[in-house]
Parts: C-alpha cells; structure tokens; sequence
C-alpha cells in the first residue's frame, strides 16, 4: 500500500492557512480587552479570515481574494470603528491591517504556504513587541541613532542596486559595486559594535569599544588605548585590552572582506587567518580577564553608529591601491603588488586586501600568489601599530602591547608557510 505523504495532501495548505489565523488571532485575542469597549475582532475572526483567503484563491484566483480584501476592510470599517468613538485615544489601526494581512495570508498559503508562515510569524512578533517598540523609537532611540541607520539603508537597498557589478577605469582595476559593499560593510560593522556596546552597557568598557573600534582602525584603537592607559594608570589593563581585542577585529574583517572581493583568496589565506586569529583572541582574553578584575570607572562615550566620513575615506584609500597595485602589477608582474601592499599597509591592510584580491578576481593574479602580498600588508600594518603604541608613552602599556601583535603576525606567517608549502 502506498502512503501519500501530509505534505502532498490537498488538505495541507487550509491547514496552514488556520494555523495562520489561529497564531495571529491568539495574540490580538489577549489585547481585544474586556467590557462594552473591547474589540469584536479576535482569535476565531482571524482564523475565519484566513480561512476565508485561501478559500477565495481557490474558488476565484486573485480576482475574488482581491474583492475579498476590500469586503473585509468596509466591514472592519463600518463595523468596528464605532466600537471606540468615546474612547479619548486614538485605538490606531494595527487590527484592521493585521486582519486584511491574515486574508492575504491565508491566500499566500494555498501557493507558498513556508512563505506565507514565515510572514506571519514576523506579524505576530510585531504586534507582541508593541510596547517595546513604542519606548524603543519614543525614548531610546535618538535623532542621531535614527539619521545615521536611514544612512545605511540608503547606501545599502538604495545605491548599492545601482552601483555597476564591472571593472572599470584605468587597467580595468575598480569594479564600484565592490568599492560600495566594503564601505556598506565598514558602516554595518561599525553599527553593529555600536549596538552591542550600548545593549550590554559600559561594564566591560574599554575592551568591547576596542574591539569594537578595531573593524574601523586597529591601528587608530591602539594609539587611542595608548592614550587613555598614559592619562590614567587604572585603565591600563583595560585599554591594554582593547587593543589586543582591535588585533581580533582586524582578522575578522579581513576575511570578511577577502569573501566579499574574492572568495578563491580567502581559501589561500584562511589557515594564516585562523592562526593570527587564535593568537589574538587568547592574547586578548588573558588581558580582558585581569581587566575585569580591575576596579575602574566604565564609562564610555559611545560616539556614533559609524563615521560616514571614516567609510568613504576607505573606499579613496582602496580605489587608489587598486589601481596602482594594477599598474604595477601590469608592468613589474607580482613583485610591484607585493610592494604596493607593503606600503599600502602601513596606512590601512584591509584595502591593500582589497586591491590584491580584485587581481585575482580579473584574472591578473592567482589566489596563491595573493598570500605573500596580503600577509606583507598586514606586517607593515603591525608595525604602524607598533609605533603608535611606542608613542604612548607608558612603558608598562608598551611592554604587554609589542608582544602580542609579534605572536599574532608570527602565527599569521607559520600558517602562511604550511599554506605556500615551505614545511613540504
């Protein structure tokens, strides 16, 4: 005898398309309130309701769900509103459109019923978090916070669609949608430790706003660490550690960034990544531990989602040393990128990554030759940190700091040995 399986059977989409109603109208049922004021519409509403739209898709196609939707909306409208005329606050709308969603939910079943439960779980948690949303956008989130985020939609669902996804320019180096997804990165990242560190509170202050910091400038975080550890003694171990953290923030984005230009060199690099990435956190977590022992003030300025001022100055930086690493490389072979990475790295070794990784892209480059040029930027990048740490001032910062950024490049360039087959 053969079995059918449930999710083969007609039956199933009505099926899913009740539970639709059901979860939606459980939530709307605990808020529907009691007495001569309380809403007519709850949990077996939304469940005909849905019923309703997946059975009108069946009978009439979209033709008669449409019809449907605008029945549903002059009855919620002639029927319901009366409900809260003496009501001295506005009710809103937030049932009306979840029952008018629940129809088109329950119609969206019949033909995607995994998209049509998705959606309407989203629904649900919408309306449960009502209250958290209102404090959220009335009293945490700020101006700032709010300019800052429609930043970020804008460069990400706006720009970035209308960025060309092709090499252009001189040697054919730059390719802007590229350009654009490392500054939307650079900004998403920024916002993200941004967000952790005003959720979690300054209890750990200095060693998250160095990790933090360190997807923006590793080298920028450890001279302001070496500042703060020369200004005040008793935050010495936590900028210690926020400078260690930086070192973490480095590898992390480095790969991201290698897997947004061109995964094939992520794969060459990712053992000397993980090697530099083990010895930083280790390194680091020793010097947050003793941290957090350390009886300090935790205040910190949390600054602002990101520096929109920081991101495109990156995306300068990167067109720049692409295009010289693609001349050089046109001219002198593999040798000119190596040295175009070194000294791009100085400044910044994430876009001499970028640049070096857009050659393998084109073609004018293989991922195994990308190693040493990637790996020799992040050396004279660990040496601007040196000298921005030196610079401190305080010995004691000096001393813990040096060390760990030595271990970290040594394990980069073991990993890179056993990668390029020098132990073979």
């Amino acid at each position: 005898m053969n079995f059918i399986p449930l999710i083969d059977q007609p039956i199933l989409p009505y099926v899913i398309a009740l539970a639709i109603g059901l979860l939606i109208g459980t939530e709307r049922e605990r808020r529907k309130g009691t007495g001569p004021n309380r809403s007519a519409m709850g949990i077996r509403t939304f469940a005909t309701v849905s019923l309703l739209g997946a059975v009108s898709l069946t009978l009439g196609d979209s033709m008669l769900l449409a019809v449907m939707a605008l029945a549903i909306a002059g009855l919620a409208t002639i029927t319901f509103r009366p409900l809260h005329q003496d009501q001295e606050q506005d009710p809103g709308l937030t049932t009306e459109l979840a029952l008018l969603l629940t129809l088109l939910l329950g119609g969206l079943s019949m033909r995607e019923p995994i998209l049509a439960s998705g959606l309407a779980v989203i629904l649900t948690i919408l309306m449960t978090a009502r209250s958290f949303l209102h404090r959220f956008v009335g009293t945490i989130l700020s101006d700032t916070e709010l300019k800052d985020a429609l930043i970020l939609a804008t460069a990400a669902l706006v720009l970035l669609p209308l960025a060309p996804d092709q090499y252009l320019g001189p040697f054919s180096a730059l390719n802007p949608r590229t350009i654009w997804k490392i500054v939307i990165l650079i900004m998403s990242i920024s916002s993200i430790g941004y967000i952790s560190l005003r959720l979690m509170g300054p209890r750990i202050g200095l060693p998250i706003t160095g990790l933090t910091s360190g997807f923006v400038s590793s080298a920028a975080t450890i001279g302001s660490m070496g500042e703060r550890a020369a200004n005040d003694s008793n935050l010495l171990w936590g900028a210690v550690a926020g400078a260690v953290l930086s070192t973490i923030a480095t590898v992390i984005q480095m790969t991201v960034v290698l897997e947004t230009t061109d995964q094939s060199t992520l794969f060459e690099l990712w053992l000397p990544l993980v090697c530099a990435g083990i010895t930083a956190t280790v390194y680091g977590v020793f010097f947050t531990i003793i941290a957090l022992r350390q009886k300090t003030s935790n205040a910190v300025n949390l600054g602002q989602l990101f520096s929109l001022k920081t991101a495109l100055l990156f995306a300068m930086t990167i067109s720049v040393v692409m295009l010289l690493a693609a001349a050089l490389q046109q001219s002198l072979g593999k040798e000119g990128v190596i040295v175009v990475a070194a000294i791009a790295g100085f400044a910044d070794t994430h876009s001499a990554a970028v640049a070096v990784a857009s050659l393998v892209a084109t073609g004018k480059l293989t991922a195994h030759d990308a190693v040493l040029p990637i790996l020799t930027s992040m050396t004279t990048n660990s040496i601007t940190k040196i000298i921005l740490a030196t610079l401190s001032g305080n010995i004691r910062f000096i001393s813990a700091i040096i060390p760990g950024l030595v271990l970290v490049m040594i394990a980069a360039w073991l990993g890179a040995a056993f990668t390029l087959g020098y132990f073979n």
